[in-house]
C-alpha cells in the first residue's frame, strides 16, 4: 500500500495551489506576462449562465493560456515556469467560483447547479497542457512528431525550480524542423503533470493515443522527455513497469507495479491487465549517440535494476534485464519519468508496433553558483537561461536527427 494516497480532486485547494501564496510563484507569473489570465477567467465565469457554458469558458481560457504562454516563452527567455504557476492560479479561480444561477453551492457536488468542479478542472488541464488531440498535418509528404515534457517538480525543496523538458517542448510546439535530407518534421507537444494520480487515471494514454493510432496523422516519431542527470543526455533503452517511493508535486507516493489506466481514461480500448515488466525504446539510439547535436554528450543508457527469478534482493545490471526478471527501475529510474516512457512504449506496442519512440533525459538545469541557495529570492539568472536555451537547442537537433532516421524518412 502507498505510504501516502494520491490526492483526489476536491473543491479545496491542492498542495500545489497552496504554494501560490509565495512571492516567487507570483513573480514568475508576472515574469511570463500571464498575470491577467486568472482575473479574466474569474470575470468570465461570473457571467456564466449554466454548467455547460462554464465548462466552455474554462476550456476557452485554458487554450488561451497555453497559446499565450508559448508565445511569450518564445519571445522571452524560454521559461516554462510561468505556465505552471498561472495554470494553478486558474485552478484556484475554478475552485473558488460560486455560480450566480441556481441554488446550489457550486462546490463540486453538482447540487442544483449541475456544476462539477472536477469536470471544470479537467477541462482546464486538457486545454492548458496541449491535450486536445492530434492536429498535425496529414499526408505522406510530411513527417510528424509528438513530444512530451513535464511540469517543474521537487518544489518543496526549491520553489524556483524550472524543468528543461517542459521548456524544450513548449518552445518546439507548433514548429517545423528539417531533417538531414531536407524533409519537414512537424512537432506538437504535451506538458504532463508530476502527479501519480493523473498517471493512474490514464493521462499519458489519453494524450498520446491520438498520435499513435494508425491513420493519416499518425506520427513518425514520439519522444517523452524529462530532466535527468548533470552534464549529459540519456537515451533510456529499457523502461520498468514499477513505481518507486518518490513523492510527486502533491507530496503523494504510490509505490508498486505501474497500474493500468483507469477504465475509460486511456482514450480507447481499456487494458485492465498488468503490463509486462519491461518495455524497450525504438528510437535510433546508435545514431543519436554517435552524431554531434550540441554541447552535451548523449549516452545510450542500458542500466536497469531488477529482481532476478527466485531472488529476494534487487540487483543493478549495466546491460539490460535478464529473462524472467521483475522490474524495479529502468534506466530512467522508478519515478514518473520512467513511467511516462513505460506507458508510452507499452501503448506503442499495443497499437503501433515498431513505431520509433522512447525516452530522453536532459541534463539538469542549474542556477548560477552565487544563486544556488534554495532560499534565494532570485528566480532567474544568466546561467539558468543559457542552460535552458542550450538544452532546448540540442533537443531540437536530436528530434531532427531522429525524425530523419525513422521509417517515414526512408526515402530521404
Amino acid at each position: 500500500m502507498p505510504a501516502t494516497s494520491p490526492e483526489a480532486p476536491t473543491a479545496q485547494p491542492t498542495i500545489e495551489e497552496d504554494r501560490l501564496t509565495g512571492a516567487v510563484p507570483q513573480r514568475l507569473i508576472q515574469h511570463g506576462g500571464l498575470g491577467g489570465a486568472a482575473p479574466r477567467l474569474a470575470a468570465a465565469l461570473a457571467d456564466a449562465a449554466s454548467a455547460q457554458e462554464a465548462e466552455l469558458i474554462v476550456a476557452r481560457h485554458a487554450r488561451a493560456l497555453w497559446r499565450e504562454a508559448i508565445r511569450r516563452l518564445r519571445e522571452g527567455d524560454g521559461d516554462d515556469r510561468p505556465l505552471y504557476w498561472a495554470r494553478l492560479a486558474l485552478a484556484q479561480e475554478v475552485r473558488a467560483w460560486r455560480p450566480a444561477f441556481g441554488t446550489g453551492t457550486g462546490t463540486g457536488t453538482g447540487v442544483d447547479t449541475g456544476i462539477d468542479t472536477a469536470t471544470l478542472l479537467a477541462a482546464l488541464e486538457r486545454g492548458s497542457r496541449g491535450m486536445e488531440g492530434n492536429l498535425l498535418p496529414a499526408g505522406p509528404d510530411r513527417l510528424r512528431v509528438v513530444v512530451t515534457g513535464f511540469d517543474p517538480f521537487r518544489l518543496e525543496s526549491d520553489i524556483r525550480r524550472s524543468n528543461p523538458s517542459g521548456a524544450a517542448v513548449l518552445a518546439l510546439h507548433g514548429t517545423v524542423v528539417r531533417t538531414a535530407c531536407g524533409r519537414s518534421a512537424h512537432i506538437e507537444a504535451v506538458v504532463l503533470p508530476v502527479r501519480w494520480r493523473d498517471f493512474a487515471d490514464g493521462v499519458v494514454e489519453s494524450a498520446l493515443r491520438p498520435y499513435l493510432e494508425p491513420g493519416p496523422r499518425q506520427v513518425d516519431l514520439f519522444m517523452t522527455i524529462s530532466q535527468g542527470r548533470r552534464g549529459f543526455f540519456d537515451l533510456e533503452r529499457h523502461n520498468a513497469g514499477w513505481r518507486g517511493e518518490g513523492t510527486d508535486n502533491t507530496m503523494a507516493t504510490a509505490p508498486g507495479p505501474v497500474p493500468p489506466p483507469a477504465s475509460g481514461r486511456d482514450g480507447g480500448a481499456v487494458h485492465a491487465e498488468p503490463g509486462p515488466p519491461w518495455t524497450v525504446t525504438t528510437l535510433p539510439h546508435r545514431r543519436l549517440t554517435a552524431e554531434p547535436t550540441g554541447l552535451y554528450p548523449v549516452r545510450d543508457n542500458t542500466t536497469v535494476t531488477e529482481l532476478p527469478p527466485g531472488a529476494t534482493e534487487p540487483v543493478t545490471r549495466a546491460d539490460g534485464p535478464t529473462a524472467g526478471s521483475a522490474a524495479r527501475a529502468g534506466g530512467g529510474g522508478d519515478y514518473l519519468s520512467n513511467e511516462v516512457a513505460y506507458r508510452a512504449t507499452l501503448l506503442r506496442d499495443r497499437i503501433a508496433p515498431g513505431l520509433p519512440g522512447g525516452h530522453l533525459h536532459t541534463p539538469v538545469l542549474e542556477f548560477a553558483e552565487e544563486n544556488a541557495s534554495e532560499g534565494s529570492a532570485r528566480f532567474t539568472d544568466t546561467v539558468l537561461v543559457t542552460g535552458r536555451m542550450d538544452i532546448t537547442a540540442q533537443v531540437r537537433a536530436l528530434l531532427s536527427l531522429a525524425a530523419g532516421a525513422g521509417p517515414g524518412a526512408a526515402d530521404c
